[in-house]
């Protein structure tokens, strides 16, 4: 049993032998099986294509598989707009359900600027929490200012970003405010990119 690329006639597999200097291509063959699964780990936008599964019999059994893939996409938690009310704490929440490949690093900007959690303001913290579900990055600014008010996009390295409008305010508040000391973020979704397939595909087929 063979596994081939079609985009290069590349054969990738023979039976438990893998004919690629590519490590993220590899064979599954449960013992006393007939299943030999193509592996893929770490895949890129590049895989995405048709592999075809061959059997060396008398006719030959093909299977061609096409192999999407799609991006993933960072979510921030909440309503599309968050208003908070000036002295009190702006909580974004934000979500990366990347599960074999955690983002090598979170971004959060304001506006057009990366958020700087040295400035001279103060009072800026970024929480992060890898799980087997994903990554939770978690920007808290406290006290907060009119001068917070604005776009705030979180963006990971291997992911689309997201952004939320939040509006501080100094009197009256609407109904959709952030309660309490640590509120709701908010999402809205933007941007391209990054692959959220871990295994290409696997056909169940009896071996030659």
């Amino acid at each position: 049993v063979s596994w081939m690329r079609k985009r290069d006639l590349h054969i990738l597999t023979s039976s438990i032998f893998t004919y690629t200097g590519d490590a993220r291509f590899g064979v599954i063959h449960p013992e006393a099986s007939d299943e030999w699964n193509l592996r893929v780990e770490y895949v890129q936008k590049r895989d995405a294509g048709i592999y075809e599964c061959q059997v060396n019999t008398e006719p030959k059994i093909n299977m061609a598989i096409l192999l999407n893939v799609e991006a993933a996409q960072a979510n921030i938690w909440g309503p599309e707009e968050v208003y908070v009310k000036k002295g009190s704490t702006i909580s974004l929440t934000c979500s990366i359900n990347v599960h074999s490949t955690p983002p090598g690093s979170v971004l959060w900007y304001h506006g057009p600027s990366v958020v700087d959690f040295d400035s001279p303001r103060g009072g800026i913290s970024l929480e992060t929490e890898k799980t087997e579900s994903g990554t939770t990055s978690k920007l808290l600014v406290t006290k907060a200012a009119v001068s917070d008010s604005g776009n705030y996009t979180c963006v990971p390295s291997n992911a689309n970003p997201a952004s939320v409008w939040v509006h501080v305010l100094n009197g009256e508040h609407p109904a959709a405010m952030q309660h309490g000391e640590h509120g709701f973020g908010s999402r809205i979704r933007a941007g391209p990119w990054w692959l959220t397939f871990l295994v290409a595909t696997a056909a169940t087929i009896f071996s030659s």
